[in-house]
């Protein structure tokens, strides 16, 4: 199975399940979608070097981490960065 199709289906998933989940789930559910659908726009152009272009939104997202004192503020952080990290395994 290609990647794209991979990651096609786990957005398919999501989609499925975001309905049924409410709070932090369905926030990371659709933050979930909104960066897989990110990464498949970045993986249409050839030229991209994709696992560095995830490098750099990972390391955008430690550096926002690092800099926040609010847990409330972390939490969504730390989904965004470990969905990533799922997301670059993929790749």
């Amino acid at each position: 199975m290609s990647v794209e199709r991979l990651l096609q289906n786990d957005i398919n998933d999501s989609q499925r399940w975001i309905d049924k989940a409410d709070g932090v789930y369905k926030r990371d559910l659709a933050k979930r979608i909104e960066l897989i659908n990110w990464v498949l726009e970045n993986m249409k152009n050839p030229d991209n070097n994709i696992c560095k272009i995830i490098e750099f939104k990972m390391d955008e997202s430690l550096i926002k981490i690092k800099k926040t004192d609010s847990i409330f503020e972390l939490n969504p952080l730390d989904s965004e960065l470990r969905i990533l990290n799922w997301i670059f395994f993929q790749v």
